[in-house]
């Protein structure tokens, strides 16, 4: 069994090539047998839907479906009632098809494709129908026939045929991110972990968390997937991105005390080396968890108002590793779980990160809307040309325009990548019209036909499957479907394609000039935005006094880090340090620490932390580069003094956790905190 995975493994790419081929076979004899008027559509929508695991086809597959209906249902809508008005007409279509993109944009999900795919259906639906509008109706229904059919060939075949479910690629990847978890969490104890490849290895686990949350989106539509197993990568899933804020304050912690770690307490560096022997260890060799948080309870120093900055320190770096503690054997409980097919809501976990499962995603209105926008006026300029000249094929313009200005759109600079798809598009316009006209005139029966088309498409299989070369394998095979046109009768004129091929060309030109005018802002402009948005949002969780949900904050911080770490180089040097060490993260997570001792705090301290708060969500929000005004240290200053003056309480706990937190995250380089006697606010006060 285990060498049939094996081979199944290493020839995943041919043997996708070969199932998508069979789909598509599949959809276009149906077609063919069931007389659809384009079966054509049928075969390239299997190339469209098809990905190697197959929670990711059915994923996709349901959302084509629903943008499909949705898309087809406007189009009966609008053509009727405006194609007596083509203006009109044109106009509704590209301002359909750009609210269709912003919404896509906005919400980066599995999900986002249906209204990526409900606007530019009705640019290739309505456009070409504008001659005969009384047939729209069946035109529609038709193309979501065609469709459909197309769907249900690539979902059976990639779930019946040699099926590769998302659930083990997920828990691969998981057992890999923890593994490199793990060696960092080590070489952080070491106090290595503010070394430059250390960071570099905390940004490419935040981006491969992405990445694994990406790919687990798909699980909710794997038949294959086992439901513990979903249910277990979900409450993973949130501990292992607690881990990395954790790392970063353990790494800024040591690195504060230095020298100086063994003087605040000498068996502290036993404790350390402790800890880094007990992540190493194997399950039957490990000592138990409590025996590590009783050892750290014992070393925590009692705090008062005249502590020293380095006892204030040491008793947060102890804190942080209880968490880490607790963080590190839960993952390994819930690995364990989804390996034995366990419930792990049965589990008794020690850390319990706030809130639900669902992920949070970074939304931008305005770019998005810039994006819409570009795609809206890319259709117009097409359709006035269409217009203008009265081209009978004209209407392939427009309709590439809407596609290529849709597929490309979440990229910094759409234009190369659509300049790109025009390339190999004409590589495709090249092929099917040697099968037009100099393969196909010669066969009669459908069993030739699928045998020779098969070496191309299985080609063309191969290449998407290959990450490296499904920029290429994507336009080849679904524009090659399309351009074939393939019906019961052959009844291809060289004249009438030359001018369909043209029109076509013509669209994705119009889509990268437009795109390339009207949208291109390049990867420093993002970043740049990208860090502007981030320091919004921490003013807003200040003024909100941390009113927010810890796992959704931190999933929206997250997944802007992962868009940050894939411009890193375009960020200005001055910045770099916010972006590695997670600043604006650990600090935001220290203001919701702050919210939980609220309740239990006099009312002293609490007026120093809104004032410290009040000023942090100002400096924020006028912050662009460079260092933060001094006035903000004086004021966590103040609020870390009344803190130490508050009886010893869970509640005292937390707030010394968020206030050293804050500090050390904006200011790691100020000198050492300074007791102070008497506190200035109380005065005022």
């Amino acid at each position: 069994m285990r060498s049939d995975q094996s081979f199944l493994v290493r020839h995943a790419d041919l043997i996708f090539a070969f199932k998508t081929f069979l789909a598509a076979a599949l959809a276009l004899i149906v077609a063919l047998w069931i007389d659809l008027p384009r079966p054509y559509w049928a075969m390239a929508t299997v190339y469209i839907a098809s990905q190697p695991l197959a929670g990711a086809t059915s994923s996709k597959a349901f959302y084509r479906v629903l943008g499909t209906l949705i898309g087809a249902t406007v189009t009966v809508a609008l053509v009727p009632n405006l194609v007596d008005a083509p203006e009109l007409l044109c106009l509704a279509v590209a301002l359909w098809v750009g609210l269709c993109l912003y919404l896509s944009l906005l919400d980066r999900s599995p999900r986002s494709y249906a209204f990526m795919l409900g606007g530019y259906t009705v640019a290739l639906i309505g456009f070409p129908a504008v001659s005969d509008p009384g047939s729209i109706f069946d035109t529609a229904l038709a193309r979501v026939e065609e469709i459909s059919l197309g769907i249900i060939c690539a979902t059976l075949v990639s779930t019946i045929v040699l099926p590769r479910s998302v659930a083990p690629a997920v828990t691969s990847r998981v057992n890999n991110w923890l593994s490199d978890a793990r060696r960092l969490s080590q070489d952080v104890l070491a106090g290595r972990g503010d070394e430059p490849a250390h960071r570099a290895q905390r940004l490419r686990l935040a981006t491969d968390a992405n990445e694994i949350d990406a790919l687990a989106g798909h699980l909710a539509y794997d038949p294959l997937a086992d439901a513990n197993a979903v249910r277990g990568l979900q409450a993973l899933r949130l501990h292992m991105l607690m881990l990395l804020p954790l790392l970063a304050s353990i790494t800024d912690r040591i690195a504060a005390l230095g020298d100086r770690l063994r003087a605040c307490s000498p068996q502290l560096p036993r404790l350390l080396d402790d800890l880094r022997r007990w992540l190493s260890s194997s399950a039957g060799e490990r000592q138990p968890a409590a025996t590590l948080r009783t050892a750290i309870a014992s070393l925590r120093p009692k705090l008062d108002a005249q502590s020293s900055w380095d006892q204030i320190t040491a008793a947060n770096l102890l804190m942080r590793l209880r968490e880490l503690v607790d963080a590190s054997e839960d993952c390994r409980a819930l690995n364990r779980a989804i390996a034995n097919d366990e419930d792990v809501s049965r589990l008794q976990l020690a850390f319990r990160p706030e809130a639900s499962v669902a992920p949070a995603r970074h939304r931008d209105h305005a770019l998005a809307l810039w994006s819409g926008a570009g795609a809206a006026i890319a259709i117009l300029i097409c359709c006035a040309f269409w217009i203008a000249t009265g081209w009978v094929d004209g209407a392939s313009a427009p309709m590439m325009a809407a596609v290529g200005c849709s597929f490309y759109a979440a990229q910094d600079d759409p234009a190369p990548s659509i300049r790109s798809f025009a390339w190999w598009s004409l590589a495709s316009i090249v092929v099917v019209a040697v099968y037009l006209f100099a393969i196909i005139p010669g066969i009669s029966k459908i069993e030739v036909l699928i045998a020779a088309l098969a070496p191309t498409f299985i080609l063309f299989g191969y290449l998407i499957a290959r990450p490296q070369t499904a920029f290429a394998g994507l336009p080849l095979a679904v524009n090659s479907a399309t351009l074939l046109a393939l019906q019961s009768n052959y009844d291809a004129d060289f004249a009438t394609y030359a001018n369909s091929a043209i029109a076509f060309l013509l669209g994705m030109a119009a889509a990268a000039v437009i795109t390339r005018l009207a949208r291109s802002v390049g990867a420093e402009w993002v970043a740049r935005r990208l860090m502007k948005t981030n320091w919004t949002t921490l003013a807003l969780t200040a003024e909100r006094r941390g009113q927010n949900d810890r796992a959704r904050f931190f999933g929206v911080m997250l997944d802007r880090l992962g868009l940050l770490v894939q411009r890193f180089a375009v960020i200005p040097e001055v910045d770099r340090r916010d972006v590695d060490s997670l600043t604006q993260l650990r600090v935001g997570l220290n203001i919701i620490d702050l919210r939980r001792a609220r309740h239990e705090l006099t009312p002293e301290t609490l007026a120093a932390i809104d004032d410290m708060l009040d000023q942090l969500a100002l400096a924020s929000r006028a912050h662009v580069s460079g260092p933060l005004p001094e006035e903000l240290l004086a004021r966590i200053d103040g609020a870390l003094a009344e803190a130490l003056n508050e009886p010893d309480s869970e509640a005292r706990k937390d707030a010394l956790i968020g206030l050293i937190g804050i500090r050390r995250g904006l200011f790691p380089q100020a000198s050492a905190y300074r007791p102070q006697s008497p506190n200035p606010w109380s005065l005022a006060a």
